[in-house]
């Protein structure tokens, strides 16, 4: 059993993939010091500092192009003239408490660059959250294969200071309620707290199963994080 780091501050995951995309992951970074975003190959994710600026929405715009569809997160005012809405949901952020007993899991590999062809199909046949060709260099990840084929995985995204996600858990529908998954997210906290760091999760509101299952573990809903998928003017 780890002990578990002093509390990093709590305040920059209220905008975790800017504080990431301006912090640790600055090597990925596209932008300025308004608006960022991961390369298209990392990660769908953009971040805007505040959107108290008003250049906020320019920024944006040149930054993405125009008629792009684009994930926003935070912001739940009126859009600008021009702007179109798409869509919205509704997540929440768990964030590690002193319940939680991280452990390795002896059994898991670690992947990489030569395991991504697998881990792409992994995510789409479970749908886990977004995953591209090159998220696995955003952080550690770990899987199980069973006669070849990866049938479970996880591993690590956004990282502001001080905090690690926990993010794209899998496993394939013959191997669950094995504990795979749990195993897993455990041994990714483990990995986390060695570094210092301390872990924090996303799910989508409707997942009651996943956050519950999270919650036996150890984590905590801090927040509730509301989506707004949008189109840029043309």
């Amino acid at each position: 059993m780890t002990s578990a780091p002093p509390l990093a501050d709590p305040s920059v995951l209220d905008n975790a993939a800017w504080h990431s995309l301006a912090g640790p992951h600055a090597s990925f970074s596209i932008g300025n010091d308004l608006v960022r975003r991961y390369p298209e190959d990392v990660a769908p994710f953009v971040a805007v500092r505040t959107w108290d600026d008003p250049d906020a929405w320019d920024a944006l715009r040149e930054l993405v192009g125009p008629d792009a569809e684009v994930g926003l997160s935070g912001y739940e005012g009126d859009l600008p003239d021009g702007w179109e809405f798409l869509g919205g949901g509704e997540g929440v952020q768990l964030v590690e408490t002193d319940l939680l007993q991280p452990r390795p899991f002896d059994e898991a590999i670690e992947l990489g660059a030569d395991d991504v062809t697998d881990m792409l199909a992994i995510v789409a046949r479970n749908q886990p959250g977004p995953f591209r060709p090159r998220t696995h260099e955003l952080g550690r990840y770990i899987g199980i294969r069973h006669e070849g084929r990866l049938v479970a995985m996880g591993g690590e995204r956004l990282h502001p200071a001080g905090w690690t996600e926990i993010s794209a858990v899998a496993v394939d529908v013959d191997y669950r309620r094995r504990g795979l998954a749990s195993r897993l997210v455990l041994d990714i906290a483990f990995h986390i707290q060695q570094r210092g760091d301390r872990a924090v999760m996303h799910a989508a509101s409707s997942n009651l199963g996943a956050i519950a299952a999270y919650e036996r573990l150890g984590f905590t809903v801090r927040r509730v994080n509301r989506f707004t998928a949008v189109r840029t003017p043309a």
